[in-house]
């Protein structure tokens, strides 16, 4: 067997919807199958996700204060006052920053932006921002992107007669701030047709109200803030990415271009993952390592030279930002595993003095990656006694929820069910711990603690073609909500294995179907060679994509997982440099067994774990159930190594054999050789076999061994008598047969064992442990 890396979850589908969707828009059953598990079962909804363009962005005033909102934004342009638009540090903020200066600018207003700095004010709207915002004429300010959980600063806001328009997307709390007007989705009682819009999609819904027309010419910057804060990309915001990619493609912003450029992206190859895995993280890079001023300077200039500038600025804080994480991940790795081990930890709570809280974010998702454990990763400011961090969370564990069970200890907090944000005294920090376990321990099972898969559809090697995959490209874009299609195939052949890369860390295989075959690639499962045997089926997980390469065009999978289902033989029969095969496959479930001690000190493995099987009885009394076995040498009988399996089956078996005799081409003597050496040594008499045997092998041609085999069958049978050396005939002879001797016999029986187990062939041996494994132990039938 190959254990997957993780449990792999099949989605459940209608059978009945799917044919519908099958029948009405002629899709692939793959497609409609898809589509089905989005939730889209009716054919109105599927056609809707499937051509998202034909629609149109919902009325910007169903959500609820629009109107106030615009009203007083126009009537501090029309009376020239001076709006602050106060944002956010990261890709949604900066972005929604950009979108909300770049409307008001447009209608003629007063605007500047403020994004607080991550460092020395924290997340969302604050005091001093507001004072000084005040002393510098601001009389209204806008947050996007924030503002929903400001309770305190909307107060001073109107104590210091400042007007405050909110406009947010995060969960809304149980207290909502007093504000001129608040623009949120998801406030209680919203009649908005669609919850779940990135704060830039919020800003895009004013700006749109603000022009009374759609924006199209911010749809390239409402794409990265919509991607990349992981939004469900499915009604308005899958219409907003749709858009926002094609809009992205052919952009004529300077600071866009200078970007794309910096990560050698080209225009037709910008999708979805170029904002999530390019544009969004250099634009995060800014404000996780200073002020991110410069990233907003950078959407909106309009000077070609000045956006290379900022970009290349950008560019090298993104690589600082990377050997940053690289850093700290392996930090908090060793804070974990050395003083809140998962084993007794459901939540992983660890916090330390200097780490950087600008990328204490991605180290926690890292270490979700690692220990699967819902985590938070606290950054500790001594000198104000705070410590200050980001929470990623596990399937089944509500972030957000548990979180606000402890508002008391936490004065500042905010986020989603997966993700948050937060401040608390260095001295809360264990309590926050405490509490956080005591909820895990409640609501999460040992099962949750096992990362999980979520396959969309099983399907056949025969079932992928570049019409299926074209198809079923046109889900995209993905993301949140509409994740790429992970599919399943089962129990196929391997015609090609490999490890490739420059470091062997990755897997090239060739899976096949009689007639039909697929390519796959595996990043990071090169280890997997040395655990799958030749025939053995395989099944995989993964993302199917279209290769193209040298004019050629065909289809691949990018394999995410590999597993196989059955017990594995793997046949290492005559190798050599065992010792160095043998640290490629060690783990914790190695089985080392010798049936001699002298293997064990031939081979030099007297300081590793392993046993020595000499009877029946010790081979019947071993547990080998999930065990992955070494047979280091053979048996004296086949009938040691069936006992062995007889009660318990492992799930690998490794057969090494090791012998320095080869008794299958060392054939027993004749009857006429045992006739003519009697003879002999009635003739002769007393033979003295340490001085004479060599020549008398050498005179008959025969072996030494001959001479000493023929004379240990005629003791085991009392014919001769060996004293000394000295070899002569007994004179209570019996007549009796040589098969009577046990030499003979065990002559006999390792010369059958070695054909049967050394010399068969991989499928005759694989065959004969299938049938040791189902319970019938005929070796001579199974090789047959």
């Amino acid at each position: 067997m190959l254990q997957s890396k993780t449990r792999w979850k099949v989605n459940e589908y209608n059978q009945i919807d799917t044919n519908l969707l099958v029948k009405e828009l002629q899709v692939t059953p793959l497609v409609a199958s898809l589509l089905v598990n989005r939730g889209l079962t009716t054919i109105e909804s599927a056609r809707e996700f499937l051509e998202p363009e034909q629609l149109d962005f919902h009325d910007p005033f169903l959500l609820d204060q629009m109107d106030i909102a615009i009203e007083r934004m126009m009537k501090a342009i029309e009376n020239g006052e001076r709006i602050l638009v106060f944002g956010d540090y990261d890709a949604d903020g900066v972005s929604s920053t950009t979108v909300m200066v770049t409307s008001l600018k447009e209608k003629g207003a007063l605007v500047d932006f403020y994004i607080p700095n991550r460092f020395t004010e924290g997340y969302g709207p604050n005091e001093a921002a507001f004072r000084w915002a005040k002393s510098e004429g601001f009389s209204l300010i806008i947050t996007v992107d924030t503002g929903i959980s400001a309770i305190h600063e909307a107060e001073v806001a109107k104590e210091i007669g400042i007007d405050l328009i909110i406009t947010d997307h995060h969960e809304v709390g149980p207290e909502l701030p007093v504000a001129t007007a608040i623009i949120h989705p998801k406030k209680p009682n919203s009649q908005y047709p669609f919850k779940e819009l990135a704060g830039v999609g919020v800003a895009f819904k004013v700006a749109h109200a603000l022009r009374g027309e759609v924006p199209i010419d911010l749809l390239d910057v409402a794409v990265i803030g919509t991607i990349a804060d992981l939004v469900p990309l499915h009604g308005e915001n899958r219409l907003l990415a749709k858009k926002g990619i094609r809009a992205l493609q052919n952009t004529e912003r300077p600071g866009l271009k200078a970007l794309l450029k910096k990560a050698k992206i080209e225009n037709n190859d910008i999708s979805e993952e170029t904002v999530g895995f390019a544009i969004g993280p250099r634009i995060n890079a800014v404000g996780r390592l200073q002020s991110a001023d410069p990233a907003v300077d950078l959407l909106m200039t309009n000077d070609p030279e000045e956006a290379l500038y900022i970009a290349d600025e950008i560019d090298e804080l993104n690589k600082e930002r990377q050997q940053l994480v690289n850093q700290m991940t392996q930090e908090a790795i060793r804070e974990v595993e050395e003083n809140y081990p998962p084993a007794s930890n459901s939540v992983l709570v660890i916090a330390r003095e200097g780490w950087n809280s600008g990328v204490i974010g991605i180290v926690a998702s890292r270490l979700v990656d690692r220990f699967y454990r819902p985590t938070i990763v606290l950054s500790i400011d001594s000198e104000k006694g705070l410590a200050k961090g980001s929470a990623r969370s596990i399937a089944g564990f509500n972030l957000y929820e548990s979180l606000s069970t402890c508002r008391d200890i936490l004065p500042h907090f905010g986020g989603h069910p997966m993700a948050a944000g937060m401040t608390l005294k260095v001295d809360d920090v264990n309590d926050l711990r405490n509490r956080l376990n005591v909820i895990a321990n409640e609501v999460l099972s040992p099962e949750d603690f096992q990362p999980v898969t979520t396959v969309d559809a099983i399907c056949s090697i025969q079932d992928i073609s570049l019409e299926s995959i074209n198809e079923m490209n046109k889900l995209a874009p993905y993301g949140m909500g509409n994740p790429k299609p992970i599919v399943q195939i089962n129990d196929v052949g391997v015609n090609t294995l490999r490890r490739i890369g420059a470091d062997q860390s990755h897997l090239k295989v060739v899976l096949q179907d009689e007639p039909h075959t697929l390519d796959g690639i595996g990043f990071g499962l090169g280890y997997t060679c040395d655990g799958i045997s030749p025939l053995s089926k395989v099944s995989v997980i993964g993302e199917l994509s279209i290769n193209e390469w040298n004019n050629s065009r065909k289809p691949q999978m990018m394999l995410q997982d590999i597993a196989v289902n059955e017990w594995q033989l793997f046949d290492i029969r005559g190798m050599r440099d065992f010792s160095s095969y043998l640290k490629k496959i060690r783990d914790d479930n190695l089985h080392l067994i010798a049936f001699s001690k002298l293997t064990i000190d031939k081979l030099q493995l007297s300081n590793l774990e392993f046993s020595i099987v000499s009877s029946l009885e010790e081979a019947s009394n071993l547990q080998l159930d999930s065990k992955h076995v070494v047979l280091l040498d053979l048996p004296e009988e086949a009938e040691w190594i069936e006992a062995l399996f007889e009660t318990s089956f492992p799930n690998r078996i490794y057969t090494l054999f090791f012998h320095e005799q080869d008794h299958f081409f060392s054939t027993i003597p004749t009857r006429e050789h045992f006739k003519w050496f009697y003879a002999f040594l009635a003739k002769k008499g007393p033979f003295d076999m340490n001085r004479y045997a060599h020549e008398l092998a050498k005179y008959r041609g025969w072996s030494t061994e001959t001479i000493d085999f023929m004379s240990q069958v005629f003791f085991d049978l009392d014919f001769v008598k060996i004293n000394n050396g000295f070899i002569s005939l007994s004179n209570q002879a019996k007549k009796r047969d040589l098969t009577e001797s046990r030499t003979y016999q065990l002559k006999a029986s390792r010369i059958e064992l070695e054909k049967q187990l050394l010399y068969s062939s991989y499928q005759q041996l694989k065959h004969w442990f299938d049938a040791i494994n189902k319970g019938s132990h005929s070796l001579e039938e199974a090789i047959k």
